[in-house]
């Protein structure tokens, strides 16, 4: 049976389960912090241990799947701009194409539920699956796409995803460096 349509539930089952598995982890450095800076206490009056992590497990789970689902928009854009630009199919005959890449993403969601006690692994997991997309999707594509269109792609690609990345990394880090100059007592606990 080949249906084009047959593997569209898997992008969100990926999302939920690169989620789960970064929020699950997410649960363990939240009672950790919270211990140290001795809030855990307070909070386990109001809930129990298991209801406490339970709450903390959604409410991780919510911002991860956020973000994710906005990556996936992101990324959705930026293939489709680059196929805009770059590529002679204006059918969409390309979209039917790398639809099936979708279980790159969801092999790498069952995947990380390997590494579930390392951030590092999570992350390594995550990148690889979406580097191994990439190649996926440019070479499916690579078909429609003469070799200045190929090299079109890919550099949209890149420079696409580095602005977007170091974009975030220093608005990071400006957040961070303003909210250590405005609280002093957070200097002073040691984390």
């Amino acid at each position: 049976m080949k249906n084009t349509y047959l593997t569209s539930y898997l992008p969100i089952l990926s999302i939920l389960m690169f989620s789960l598995t970064f929020s699950v982890y997410g649960v363990g450095v939240f009672e950790t912090l919270s211990k140290k800076i001795g809030v855990y206490a307070g909070m386990s009056e109001f809930l129990s241990e298991m209801q406490l992590k339970l709450a903390i497990l959604v409410l991780l789970m919510m911002i991860f799947f956020m973000i994710l689902s906005a990556l996936k928009l992101i990324a959705e854009t930026i293939n489709g701009i680059s196929m805009l630009f770059f590529s002679i199919d204006s059918e969409g005959e390309l979209y039917n194409k790398v639809r099936p890449g979708s279980m790159i993403y969801f092999i790498g969601g069952l995947v990380s539920v390997l590494s579930l006690q390392s951030f590092k692994g999570l992350i390594g997991i995550f990148v690889l699956t979406s580097v191994v997309y990439f190649f996926y999707f440019v070479n499916k594509i690579s078909s429609s796409l003469t070799k200045a269109g190929i090299l079109g792609v890919v550099s949209m690609q890149l420079f696409s995803w580095a602005a977007l990345i170091l974009t975030i990394f220093f608005v990071l880090i400006k957040l961070y460096n303003g909210l250590m100059a405005s609280l002093p007592i957070i200097s002073e606990v040691k984390l």
